[in-house]
């Protein structure tokens, strides 16, 4: 039996490999550079945490615990899924600010877009229909 087999053997009924490892691999690496700029009093600190990420991120993938971990990893997909949104979001308002001002309403904050180059215009608020001046 050759080394592949015997580690597909091992792995069997184990989680294994996720985006959440892969982010944790990440993060212990990018923490492994950054320890060689850091002082000598802080090297220590730095060691332990990769340790310990290093020790976490293997109890996840040999854990046998399928549906926590899954869980762990689904929880991780649905922050950074969020944050994702919101970059695309604020890439896309930059992308309009050449057309469009953007004004929150007094009121309720509803954030409004309204196009360039009309003056000074009332502005009705979609959602609580406050009226208020700006310009455009």
């Amino acid at each position: 039996m050759n080394w592949r087999d015997r580690f597909s053997k091992f792995m069997y009924g184990r989680y294994g490999a996720d985006q959440f490892s892969k982010f944790l691999l990440g993060l212990t690496i990018a923490l492994c550079i950054i320890s060689l700029f850091v002082p000598r009093r802080l090297g220590s600190l730095f060691s332990t945490l990769i340790l310990l990420l290093i020790f976490y991120t293997y109890f996840r993938m040999f854990s046998r615990n399928i549906y926590k971990r899954a869980a762990e990893n689904e929880k991780y997909m649905r922050i950074l899924g969020s944050w994702r949104n919101k970059v695309a979001n604020e890439k896309n308002l930059a992308g309009q600010r050449k057309y469009y001002h953007f004004y929150k309403c007094p009121e309720c904050g509803q954030r409004i877009r309204i196009p360039k180059g009309h003056g000074k215009i009332q502005i009705r608020c979609p959602k609580c229909n406050a009226t208020f001046i700006r310009r455009s």
